[in-house]
């Protein structure tokens, strides 16, 4: 294990140097014991675990971070890069571990983007049937040094591998998050705000279900400054194409791919999507972000236990509540669809 930390050098004839460098002032009371140390783990240090444990570092969320990952040399190549940007950013502990999960102990909050990848020719419940036997190998590991975390899995597929992590950790639902739609739902708000030409924070609008090809786009719900779109459109007799709209889901759904034919991989965007949730997670702002939380008994989802995503208000203790968002019948429908496509997958996992 190697680490940074605030502890003093120690001089000739074992002074403390800090104790050197700085007088104490006088009558001072000791550090107030109600002072939060708040602590993320990142499992995964590949292109997205060092994306997402920048974007934390860089935003000042976070008191230690530790980082995880099979392969030591890598890992520790990381920590070090990290560690020598101190003087440039927010004080942090920085540990890391490519086999002592003692790392981790005591984090708040644990991100997980460890996964194994897909390999020519392999079918996706093959892949799916790797992942869980990783996940056996590092969710109870985790869970034991920090029993009381919010564990946040960012690894694809991630509402099936949310539910592996929820079966096999044991946590409550709301302590068990998948990062989900919350990216799509930002890809969604920018071609829509690029569309009307305004900026993408006065565009209110989700995407839900599956984080796939099942995904849903709420139309119906969407707003620009407050003002529901399709409902204005219908009143100004304003016409337009459901093809039209249909395109713009499509971009959504196949902006992840662009992006990995383009240069390999995803990384930064979805660096800041894991620390927005983080932000929500452990400051406990109470904000609305489309994850993946437990779905049986929403929007009449009842065929058994699936994660996938709705729009869920997120604070210090996980998951607060779900939104009862509104949705046409045909929405609805299409997220049973999504919901039954992951159940269906489900029903194949031996767990």
């Amino acid at each position: 294990m190697h680490k940074t930390s605030s502890a003093s050098s120690l001089g000739p004839g074992g002074l403390d140097l800090s104790q050197a460098f700085f007088r104490p002032i006088h009558n001072a009371a000791p550090p107030s014991p109600t002072n939060r140390h708040t602590k993320i783990t990142v499992v995964g240090a590949g292109n997205v675990g060092m994306a997402i444990a920048q974007t934390i570092l860089t935003q000042d969320l976070v008191d230690e971070i530790a980082l995880v990952d099979a392969k030591a040399d890598m890992l520790r190549g990381e920590m070090l890069d990290l560690q020598h940007a101190a003087a440039f950013l927010p004080r942090t502990t920085i540990l890391a571990s490519s086999s002592d999960y003692a790392v981790t102990s005591g984090s708040d909050l644990i991100v997980v983007t460890a996964g194994a990848r897909q390999v020519p020719g392999e079918s996706r419940l093959n892949l799916l049937q790797r992942n869980v036997a990783l996940f056996r190998g590092i969710i109870p590991a985790l869970v034991k040094h920090s029993p009381d975390a919010i564990l946040l899995v960012v690894s694809n597929p991630v509402d099936i591998l949310t539910y592996v992590a929820w079966k096999i950790s044991g946590f409550p639902s709301n302590r068990v998050i998948g990062s989900g739609t919350n990216l799509d739902s930002s890809r969604f708000r920018f071609l829509l705000a690029d569309h009307l030409d305004v900026n993408a924070q006065d565009v209110q609008a989700y995407v839900v279900g599956e984080h796939g090809d099942s995904s849903v786009a709420l139309w119906s719900s969407i707003s620009v400054g407050g003002v529901p779109v399709l409902s204005f459109l219908e009143r100004q007799q304003i016409p337009y194409e459901k093809e039209m709209l249909e395109k713009i889901h499509r971009e959504v759904v196949d902006g992840a791919y662009e992006v990995i034919s383009l240069k390999g991989y995803t990384s930064w965007a979805i660096g800041y999507s894991v620390a927005s949730l983080a932000r929500t997670l452990l400051r406990d702002q109470r904000s609305i972000h489309p994850v993946s939380v437990l779905a049986r008994g929403f929007h009449g989802i009842d065929g058994g236990d699936v994660f996938l995503s709705l729009p869920a208000q997120l604070g210090r203790g996980g998951v607060v509540g779900v939104t009862n968002v509104h949705m046409t019948d045909e929405e609805v429908q299409r997220l049973k669809a999504s919901a039954e496509t992951l159940l269906e997958l489900q029903s194949q996992l031996d767990i």
